[in-house]
This record gives structure tokens, sequence and C-alpha cells, in this order.
């Protein structure tokens, strides 16, 4: 496939924003239990709020790119019946909506404290959230899962990935932000952080794995149904591109797909978790941002490399231009 950027964007963007938004109701959840000491309200969690908002709204904003139509964006919903992706532009929304009543009541100061405060509103709004947060997450990730047809995508693997990946960025990201604002946390944050990009890389690997051992289920043969043994495609048919060649393949070399594999494997994982473990040892607010926006980086080139690794059968029929 060829990789939208704006897709690209998209789910790393909100991705990071869902989990920056999970750290921040853990966090809430730790200091009712008396586990952590709760962090200010309005300099925490309605600012962590907002920012996790920001991410959410530049994801959003990156989305419309894919369209040809934007004015009609609205009728994308419609079909949420038998639809991942209408499932995926309502959840979007719903989750930002409630991202936003979770910050201001925050600021507003609804909320109480020791265990009395998993029943304030706070806590309510939070617990939908996470509700919502999660179920964006498979929305997001059954979109690629449910095309039986692209080997690559249809495994659970794809939903565990979106989520341990989105959620590695997003606490990466509370760990600078708490170091600001409640330096109690940042240590549990990067903790945390490093254990998703442990289990991240683990199972990206696994897929990775198993996408190598695929057989394609289609080929020349059987795309034409000549049963020849030596089949050599010459032409698609038309002199130049199309939609078909533009959309479906995207046009890199072997060696350029592999130099993005290794990028994101690298600055995705083993990267971030160095600088985590040196920022959080050496009090570090300058390593903890700059492990978030290496690991983000990676994740682009892992979301760029995910789509297109994909390979459409499609591509069967327009091997060559001319």
């Amino acid at each position: 496939m060829n990789p939208a950027f704006s897709v690209v964007f998209l789910t790393t963007l909100i991705g990071a924003g869902q989990g920056l938004f999970l750290a921040l109701y853990s966090s809430e959840v730790l200091a009712a239990l008396g586990l952590v000491a709760a962090p200010d309200g309005r300099g925490f969690f309605a600012l962590g709020s907002f920012l996790s908002l920001v991410f959410l709204v530049a994801g959003l904003a990156a989305s419309f790119f894919h369209l040809g139509h934007p004015e009609r964006a609205w009728r994308a919903a419609a079909m949420w019946r038998t639809s991942w992706l209408s499932r995926e532009c309502i959840a979007l929304p719903t989750f930002m909506l409630t991202v936003l009543v979770y910050g201001v009541l925050h600021f507003l100061g609804w909320h109480g404290t020791g265990t009395d405060s998993l029943r304030t509103a706070t806590a309510v709004a939070g617990g939908l959230g996470v509700v919502i947060c999660l179920t964006l997450f498979i929305c997001t990730g059954m979109i690629y899962v449910c095309i039986k047809f692209l080997q690559e995508w249809a495994t659970p693997l794809t939903v565990v990935n979106y989520i341990l990946l989105g959620c590695a960025s997003g606490f990466t990201l509370a760990a600078a932000f708490a170091f600001i604002t409640a330096p109690a946390l940042a240590p549990i944050f990067g903790a945390t952080a490093i254990v998703l990009a442990v289990v991240g890389l683990l199972c990206r690997a696994a897929s990775l794995i198993r996408n190598a051992r695929l057989k394609p289920t289609s080929t020349l043969q059987t795309a034409t149904g000549i049963r020849h043994p030596r089949i050599v495609q010459k032409a698609q048919g038309a002199m130049g591109g199309s939609f078909n060649t533009r959309h479906y393949f995207h046009h890199k070399s072997v060696q350029f797909i592999r130099s993005v594999k290794w990028v994101f494997l690298v600055l995705a994982f083993p990267v971030p978790v160095l600088l985590l473990c040196l920022g959080l040892l050496l009090a570090s607010l300058p390593l903890l941002v700059l492990a978030f926006v290496l690991q983000y980086i990676g994740l682009i080139a892992e979301r760029w490399f995910f789509f297109a690794q994909a390979n459409h059968p499609q591509n069967l029929y327009y091997q060559q231009i001319s």
C-alpha cells in the first residue's frame, strides 16, 4: 500500500493523546487509593487533559487531509452498524468531549480526597473516558484487521500493537509532563513507559516475524486464470500511472523499506527506553522530552512501514507501467 501521511499522523497523534489520558486517570486512581500524593487539580489534571486534547485535535485535523471532500466528513459515521471506520469516527469526537469534560471538572475542583474521590464527578468522567479510549483503540486497529485479503494486517497483533505503542508514547509524554507538574509521578510514568515499550517491541517483532512467513494466497496464475507455470507481465495495459498504481503501491525499493524498518525498531523502542532511564536517573527534563520526540519519530516510521508492508492483491495486475 502507499502510506498516506494524513493517516500516519492521525493514528500516532491520537495514540499519544489516548496514552496520556490513561496516565492521568491512573494517577487519580493511585491517589484515591493512597498510593501516591494527590497531584494539583488545575496544574496537573486540567493542564494534562488540555495537552491530551491538543494531540487528539491535531490527529483529527490531520485526518481531513485524507478526504477528497472534507465537507462530507460527517457522512463517514453513517455506517456505524457495519463499518469500523464509522465507529472510529464516532468514538474519537466522543472521547475528545470526555477528555474536555474531565479537564474542566478538575479545573473547577470537583474531586474529593481519599477513597471518596472514586465516587466524584471526575472519577466517573475519567472511568467513562477509559472505556471510550479503549474502544477507540479497538476501532482504529479493527479498521485494518477486518481487511482479510491484506494478510499483513489481518491479525489480532494489529490491535494489540496499536494499544501498546499508543500507550507507550502517551506514558513517555506523561513522564516529561509530570516532571514539571507532579515530580513524584514522573518515575511511575517513566517506568510504565519502559515496560510498555519493551512489551511493544516484543509484540511488534512477533508481527514482523509472522508477516515474513506469510505466503501469498494469490498469484499471477490465479489472478489471470492462466495455469502456465511461468508467466511474465510486461505491461499493465496503460502507458502511464493510474489510481491503482499510485494508491496501492509505494514504489519504494526493498532497501528503503528495510531501512525504515530498522529506523523504527531503534527509535521507537531501545532509544526512548535508554533516554527514560537516564532522564529519571539524572532527573533531566531535556532527556525525558527527547525520549518522547525520538519515540514519536520512530512511531511515524513504524506506522509508515505498517501501511507500506501490506501487499494489495491488485498489484498482481499492475506490476509494470509499460
